[in-house]
Formats: structure tokens, sequence, C-alpha cells
């Protein structure tokens, strides 16, 4: 074995770690990158975002063409089925895979391709898939090795009738029933694009009502349309134990329900990607769901050690853990860092149709007895909607009654995940210039979506008067 000295190691070539490695390679840092899969991009570009988005994109094309009478004649000619759709997600993947290669490329950050483990607090050893290995010093190391799908040990994985995120992703056929144990983020975007596939899909729900962590309103909407589309969602539910049977598997509940599907989509909690690292021989503390404990400079029990993205836990986006990787690469280079992270950041959540907020919601602002009001844009009364046949939806402002302040912008419909960032841009402003005034004395393009923000505005400043 020989022993390569670099400033910083990154260890996790997805969000985070690219962040902090352009970060770090910016400010005049020799960085390594490891990775322990074969291509670079971790499990963002690999197993969960750019995959599973890229699947509800071509998923709502076939929808759109369905839906719309210019092709009504022609949709008996139309057959897609899962893996075909799935193969559309492959040259996106590859385009993320080219592009972060020149990224490290150009910018001069080593590659390092296999598992890393530590031998001592400046020292890892990579092993290769061909086991050989060697050794890399460092003065800093960030981990960002994301997280995996939390499988019960009383569930058999090995069943091909029992999948989780990452496997899903590798179904060689369309079933013709599912049910899906788990109504967070990852459970609902793949309720509604199984649903959208003509699959008979039960939500099983944990908790009373769906993405708790939304405004009621959007939650109540998002529950509508999934039911509108056919899956039936079960709140309040706990699973007993899980029965593979040669032709599908039962979910039997403590309440006594069972549901017999083709096949079981565990979405229930993530664990952080931790093991056979030896982080406890140095002293890094890990805890129950393996997710490293970090202070508020995302430094471990070692300050020289910093973790960053999902094997740290909430809020598990992409964005907030590419914001957490250049943090801690500002930190590094200078030992401190003069900016803080934001703490209002976006959600993006891509169902059918998509959701996307900022800011507080109706019930926080109850609970702080914050005096808002609430200004409402229906996509059915927006032209552009009305043009690209997109009208299910609303963009809603919640705004302080006597400042006009933005508290915070929900939206739920197409583009949702797009349109938000108008609102995030106002709210990032100080004093006066975040004003709900600023939509009602703007010229949005006509038409287009962006008009949401003046019909909303106007909606609620006549709630005013």
């Amino acid at each position: 074995m020989s022993t390569t000295d670099y400033d910083t190691i990154v260890i996790g070539s997805g969000p985070g770690g690219e962040g902090a490695a352009m970060k770090l390679t910016k400010s005049g840092h020799r960085v390594a990158i490891v990775e322990m899969h074969e291509q670079v991009g971790g499990g963002c570009t690999h197993w969960g975002t750019i995959p599973s988005k890229a699947l509800r994109h071509s998923i709502q094309m076939l929808v759109d063409y369905k839906r719309n009478p210019l092709f009504s004649h022609t949709l008996e000619q139309v057959n897609v089925d899962y893996p075909q759709l799935l193969k559309a997600a492959d040259s996106v993947i590859q385009d993320q895979v080219s592009t972060r290669y020149r990224y490290y490329s150009r910018n001069g950050v080593d590659v390092l391709f296999g598992r890393a483990r530590f031998i001592d607090a400046h020292t890892i050893e990579v092993e290769a898939a061909d086991n050989s290995a060697e050794q890399y010093k460092a003065d800093n190391f960030v981990i960002a090795t994301g997280s995996s799908p939390y499988h019960p040990p009383d569930i058999d994985f090995s069943h091909p009738n029992i999948l989780d995120s990452d496997t899903v992703l590798g179904l060689e056929h369309t079933p013709k029933s599912l049910t899906i144990y788990g109504a967070g983020v990852i459970g609902c975007e793949y309720a509604s694009i199984f649903c959208n596939l003509d699959v008979k899909v039960n939500l099983v729900n944990t908790r009373d009502r769906l993405l708790s962590f939304l405004d009621d309103e959007i939650t109540d909407a998002l529950s509508y349309h999934l039911r509108n589309q056919g899956v039936v969602i079960r709140h309040n539910e706990e699973y007993e134990r899980v029965e593979p049977t040669e032709d599908g598997v039962i979910l039997h509940c403590k309440s006594g329900k069972k549901f017999k599907t083709d096949l079981l989509l565990w979405a229930n909690g993530r664990s952080g990607n931790t093991a056979q690292m030896r982080l406890d021989e140095v002293g890094v503390e890990v805890n129950r769901r393996a997710q490293i404990e970090v202070d508020k400079s995302y430094q471990t029990t070692h300050p020289h050690i910093y973790a960053v993205g999902d094997v740290v836990g909430a809020p598990g986006l992409a964005s907030a853990s590419y914001d957490q990787g250049r943090f801690v690469g500002a930190h590094i280079a200078k030992s401190e860092c003069d900016w803080s992270l934001i703490e209002d950041f976006p959600t993006g959540i891509y169902t059918n149709p998509e959701i996307s907020s900022i800011g507080r919601t109706e019930r926080e602002l109850t609970d702080q007895q914050v005096p808002y009001e609430v200004g409402h844009a229906m996509f059915k009364s927006i032209a552009r909607a009305q043009i690209t046949g997109h009208t299910v939806g609303m963009l809603k402002i919640l705004f302080h009654r006597e400042t006009l302040e933005i508290l915070g912008i929900h939206c739920f419909g197409e583009t949702a995940a797009e349109i938000v960032h108008i609102g995030q841009a106002i709210m990032a402003q100080k004093e006066s210039a975040n004003s709900l005034l600023y939509f009602t004395e703007t010229t949005f393009n006509y038409p287009t979506m962006a008009e949401a923000y003046r019909v909303a505005a106007l909606n609620g400043l006549n709630r005013l008067f």
C-alpha cells in the first residue's frame, strides 16, 4: 500500500460531496473524492432524484397524451409498460454522470473508486472492486455517503415481490396491483407513478394524514387527487408482518386489515450509509438510524471530520445537501464560515400534480398567533394552465395582515416546483421589500403560470378591505 496526502478527502460523490469538493478545490485545496460505485453521482443520480423524476416526467407525458382529444383515436395503439418508461431515464443519468466527470477533471479533483473505511482519524483505506486497497491521508474529511431504504429485520427483502425505493427501479414488468407501505414523499410519489399506469395501488400511511409537514389545504388536495386517480389510502396503520407468497405478498396490519397485491413497496424510513466505515473506531458518533451526529457547523466529534447530506438526517433534499457541502467547504477553507445556511428552503414533491412550498403553514401561523391572511390563485382560471390543459392546482400566499410580509408560499399543480422560486426570492428580501405589493405592482408575462402570483396577491388584498 502506498500513502498519498490530500488537504481534504470527500467520501461520497452525491450532491453533498460534490458541493464540498467544488468549493474546496476552488479555494486552492488539493481534494480527492471517493465513490464506492462504478460511476459518480451518488444515490441522487442513480437511485433517487434523477431516475424517479425522469420516470415521473415520462408518465406525465403519457397522461397528457391520453387526455389530449387530438390523439383520442390513437389510444388503442399506445401500450407502454413500466420497464420502457424506466429506460427513458437512462440517458438522463448518463448525461448527469458525464457532466460530473467533467467538473472533477476540469477542477483537478481526483476521483478514487472503492469503499472507504477509517484507519485512524487522519487516514482512510479505499478498497477497490478487485479487493486491492490503498491508504490515503488528509487534514480534513467530509462524509457525504447518503442514505438507503430502512430494512426492518423481520422482512425478507430478497423476495422478488418485496421492493424498496432502490430495487423498484429494477422492476422488469408492470404489476397489476401494488401496496406501498409508508406515505412520505417517496411513497406518495410512487403512488402517483403507478396509479397512472393503471396499477391498483394501496397507500398505507402510519400517520393520520399525508405529508403532515405541509400545509393542510395542500395535503387535502393531494389526498383528493390521489383517490381520484384510483389510489386507496389507509391512514393510521402499522404493519404486523409481511407474508410473501408465490403469486404476491400480503401485508398484515395490527388493525387486522390485510392487503394482498402482486408487490409490496416498502417506503418507510431511511438509514445512513455508515456501515463498514469503522466510524466507531475513530470515535465518530452514529445514532440508531446509522446517521452521523453533527453540530451546527456539520462537524462530528472530531472537528476535522465533517458530515453532510442524507447521512446526517433531515431534510434529506438534494438541494439542501449541496448547500451543506458548500458551507462545509467554506468552513474548512477558512476555519470558519462567514455565511449561514438559509432556514427557509423550498421543498419539491413530484407527485401528480406536483407540490412545492416554502415558509410557514397556516397551522404554524395559527399556533404562533400571527395575524395572517390568505391569497389564492386557482390554476383553472390561469390562461397558461388552460392552454396546456394542466388546470388542476393552485398557488397560495400567506401574508401578514398588517405589514403584508409574505410568510409562506404553497403551490399544488404542474410546474409548482418551478414557480415557487419567485415567491422565495421575494421572501428573502429585507424589511419592506418582502411585501405582497411586489406581486400587484409587477408586470408578468402573459400568459404564464407566474401570473398566478398577481392573481393570488389581488385575491389576498381583497380579503383585507
